[in-house]
């Protein structure tokens, strides 16, 4: 399925996969090849922004299910995500592509804080954007944050690379024989409780008509296949075609 008149996206990226086959942290290589993909994607004409999650370095909730308080554990994750997006800045500029990072907690030594205007004139300036620290706030995951920055920049898709090829209506980890949507409305993701992105996030997705495209990053050119309306996916939208 094609995205109609596709001109700006927020793609989301989950921290784990910047670990590539490490346990933990950030592989230079694999965030290299990322952004080669993420490059490969705004060559077609794009306008792009990032946001990156932090489970790689740091998990607010798991921390809080071990008695860390859960607001300290929500900031200590975002804090995690503006170290991701700075690698994922460096290895985009390493290509000649121009890039900012934007955070919703002011580090003005680090990177910019998140100033709307100003993020959108990045864009129309042909750089990528990286959105960290999600909403600036605990209790809101990253997913939420891109759902969030997504409304913002006015984009027309959010797609968001995962671990796996799309929505299934069971995990398909523990259940091969799960089957996989090709479309499936915001509705039946909230109603089926089907972990594509936080209820919030999902929502407002739904009430900012913006679809979700749920694909495999870990596959090599699949960001430029996805765009292309190619391979292996499931779009979250109103209605199913």
């Amino acid at each position: 399925m094609l995205l109609p008149d596709t001109k700006r996206i927020l793609l989301k990226l989950s921290g784990e996969v910047l670990m590539g086959e490490q346990q933990f942290g950030i592989d230079p290589a694999y965030v290299a090849r990322l952004a080669e993909e993420v490059k490969a994607a705004k060559e077609t004409g794009l306008e792009i922004c990032l946001v990156i999650g932090g489970g790689n370095i740091f998990r607010g909730m798991a921390a809080a299910a071990r008695g860390l308080e859960r607001t300290t554990g929500d900031y200590m994750g975002m804090l995690a995500t503006v170290m991701n997006a700075l690698a994922m800045q460096a290895a985009l500029e390493q290509l000649g592509v121009e890039t900012r990072v934007q955070s919703a907690i002011p580090m003005p030594a680090v990177c910019e804080a998140y100033i709307r205007r100003r993020a959108v004139r990045h864009l129309e300036k042909g750089r990528i954007v990286i959105f960290a620290a999600g909403t600036g706030n605990p209790f809101f995951t990253t997913d939420t944050g891109a759902a969030l920055r997504a409304a913002e920049m006015g984009c027309d898709a959010l797609l968001k690379g995962t671990s796996v090829d799309g929505v299934y209506d069971r995990d398909p980890k523990l259940s091969p024989d799960a089957k996989r949507f090709e479309t499936i409305t915001y509705d039946r993701v909230l109603s089926d409780n089907l972990k594509v992105m936080d209820a919030s996030a999902v929502a407002l997705c739904r009430e900012n008509d913006i679809p979700i495209v749920v694909f495999s990053i870990r596959e090599r050119g699949n960001v430029a296949r996805v765009l292309a309306g190619e391979g292996v996916q499931t779009i979250v939208v109103k209605e199913q075609a």
